[in-house]
């Protein structure tokens, strides 16, 4: 199953106000950046982030689970909590760096 369009837009709103919210499909799923570091993986209409040293005595109740077929383990971000998500985004965008962008192939 893939991720509707409608919990697409209802992740980026609880996000809402810690930094610029986009999002990118990708493989048929989708990426959700903040201030332009990929912070949050949405697959099948679940919310996944990486697990990382800074988030990890916040989660440690979580699920876990696989966004997809060869993926790490990833906690799984229970996006109806508003005030945690932003917690754990925030954190986790502090840590992370803006991808480089590539050059095309010639």
């Amino acid at each position: 199953m893939a991720t509707t369009q409608d919990f697409i837009m209802f992740v980026c709103e609880q996000l809402s106000g810690i930094g610029v919210i986009t999002h990118k499909k990708m493989f048929g799923e989708y990426m959700v950046y903040v201030n332009e570091k990929p912070v949050v993986i949405v697959c099948d209409n679940t919310a996944f982030v990486k697990k990382l040293d800074c988030i990890e005595d916040l989660m440690q109740d979580a699920e876990t689970g696989y966004p997809y077929k060869g993926a790490k383990e990833h906690y799984v971000l229970d996006i109806d909590r508003q005030a945690f998500c932003k917690e754990i985004v925030s954190l986790i965008e502090q840590v992370t760096k803006v991808p480089k962008k590539r050059k095309p192939k010639a």
